[in-house]
């Protein structure tokens, strides 16, 4: 059997490296030998065909091989910054879905995970899966309930298992993937754009963990975390005693999936509602949490209605829950990437272009050699035409479209953008979420969800900066007050330690030095007065203390005048 199954990777290993050494070829032969040769036309001319001939080629591949290649080629149709447009948009449909594993093989994997029978580990186990995908697969099953529950009833759980041979699958991709990864490292117009081995690198640290179901669980728990006491999500629960790397057993709380508009609209749902809590779940998860679920796709969301209540005879709306399942591929948002997208998401409610190519810095998207005037101002046209229209009104025509390439040809020309790794699981996120919402409402509007928050960050950061300011004020204003005082104790020391002071000269610069010190801290004071009620004033909820504070401190303030 070991012998059967190292011939059977021996072939794939050697089938992957020879798909893509024909890919390599293919390229050298008509993207840089045959311009050598003076047939740059006829290269160009046909690049758009061929790329798509090859990404078509690949996407049969995966679907035959399935394990990591159906991932590798999800992993590519993210890569906007790095593959033409052709390649992405062929590979963007490649599904996560193969044909099931026989029913026996799951079973054995059970069973060797627990060392036990699987009837001994579950009251009942579904032999036909709920889904099937490259890795692993899922099956409904029953459990007893805990002795110490007070209602007997079994619980009703999904078992996600693991596809047999995984681990060895996956290592014999990879190492194919790093020797192609070496190959194509070697040409330089590659090497200057982009580090294909360390994206190789990227992609196995997220594969490995994504076959690792102790890695899911947790981060499971983490989203339930998260939106612990959000009555609006709902996140499955971990059955840990029934968990292992290869089996993962969590709550059942598939319901309507997101997608199946008929039955939410059955249940008297508003898909457009569904739409904007979608987008405010992801904004929290992103601009609060810094940790998000990076596979939305349409069979990881589902809509949960909850019973209907009854006020005066009369049902309500009925009330609903999002639910997210399968956390296997999640992202992580890094303080200082959390900064800059807020800047993001600020400058894009505000906008104000200036602020968001700043942001585009901090984020380390924009290229050293970027000309920053030209996306300033190409990003203000996109302000200008496209503010406030929902996603099916953002749409040009072929002289709109024209009109802008000819404006802005240096600029797309010079593609001055790369992508850091750590964003590139965020841009396939909104990706998806872009399709899901439009599908869901095709006049979804993204700036009215996303506006409203932008605002509150917005206001946040006004009373950050506010708190601070009024601590150092009244502090400021503390010491000025005391100055008068202090001053005249310090005259009044000075004379008891017989100091005495017979020149009428030298007197009359004392006098002036105290009228002079009691006017600066005047002055002083007044100004630290106005701008502490100026900045109360800003804000409605501190207007009235903004007024009765100033009176009291004019009064101050005219009590310190001299006399």
């Amino acid at each position: 059997m070991n012998a059967i199954i190292f011939t059977m990777l021996r072939a794939r290993y050697r089938r992957i490296l020879r798909f893509f050494a024909g890919v390599i070829l293919h390229i050298l032969a008509w993207d840089i030998l045959l311009p050598r040769l003076g047939l740059g036309k006829l290269a160009r001319t046909s690049r758009s065909q061929r790329f798509r001939h090859l990404a078509a080629t690949f996407r049969q591949l995966a679907i035959q091989l399935g394990g990591v290649m159906i991932k590798v080629g999800q992993f590519l149709s993210t890569r906007i910054d790095v593959l033409p447009p052709e390649i992405t948009e062929e590979l963007s449909g490649l599904q996560d879905e193969v044909a099931p594993e026989p029913f026996e093989a799951i079973r054995k994997m059970v069973e060797g995970e627990f060392g036990t029978a699987l009837e001994a580990q579950f009251l009942a186990f579904e032999e036909t899966p709920l889904a099937a995908a490259s890795i692993g697969q899922v099956h409904r099953a029953l459990l007893n309930p805990p002795a110490t529950a007070p209602d007997p009833t079994p619980l009703a759980v999904v078992v996600k298992v693991q596809r047999p041979n995984i681990p060895m699958l996956v290592e014999t991709d990879l190492r194919a993937l790093k020797v192609v990864a070496r190959w194509v490292n070697w040409f330089p117009p590659v090497r200057r754009r982009a580090n294909v081995p360390a994206l190789v690198e990227e992609f196995s640290r997220i594969l490995h963990e994504e076959i690792d179901y102790l890695s899911e669980a947790r981060h499971a728990e983490i989203f339930a975390a998260n939106f612990a006491g959000h009555t609006e999500v709902r996140i499955p629960k971990v059955y840990w005693e029934y968990t292992t790397r290869r089996v993962l057993t969590l709550e059942d709380v598939g319901d309507i999936k997101i997608t199946d508009y008929m039955a939410i609209e059955a249940a008297g749902i508003d898909r457009a509602q569904v739409a904007k809590r979608l987008i405010a779940t992801y904004l929290k998860q992103i601009f609060e949490d810094g940790f998000f679920h990076a596979d939305p796709h349409p069979g990881n969301l589902f809509v949960h209605p909850l019973p209907v209540e009854a006020e005066d005879g009369e049902p309500t709306q009925p009330a609903w829950q999002l639910v997210f399942v399968d956390f296997g591929m999640t992202g992580t948002v890094p303080p200082d990437l959390m900064d800059a997208l807020r800047e993001v998401l600020i400058g894009v409610a505000s906008r104000d272009a200036a602020r968001l190519v700043q942001a585009y810095q901090r984020m380390g998207i924009l290229l050293p050699s970027a000309d920053l005037r030209l996306i300033e101002k190409a990003t203000q046209e996109v302000f200008d035409r496209f503010w406030g229209k929902t996603l099916a009104e953002i749409s040009m025509s072929q002289d709109e479209v024209l009109t802008l390439l000819v404006e802005f040809r240096q600029l797309l020309y010079q593609m001055p953008f790369q992508l850091p790794q750590n964003l590139l699981l965020l841009g396939r996120c909104l990706s998806i979420l872009n399709g899901i919402c439009l599908g869901l409402d095709p006049q979804f509007n993204v700036w009215e969800s996303v506006v409203p928050y932008a605002e509150r960050l917005m206001r946040a950061e006004q009373e950050s900066l506010l708190r601070p300011l009024l601590k150092t004020s009244l502090q400021m204003l503390r010491t000025l007050v005391s100055l008068p005082q202090r001053a005249d104790a310090v005259l009044t020391r000075l004379a008891q330690g017989r100091l005495e002071v017979s020149d009428p000269t030298a007197q009359r610069q004392l006098e002036r030095l105290e009228r002079s010190t009691r006017q600066i801290s005047t002055a002083l004071i007044f100004m630290a007065l106005m701008l502490s009620a100026t900045q109360l004033a800003l804000h409605d909820r501190y207007l009235v203390a903004a007024l009765a504070g100033l009176g009291a401190l004019i009064a101050l303030v005219l009590a310190l005048l001299p006399r």
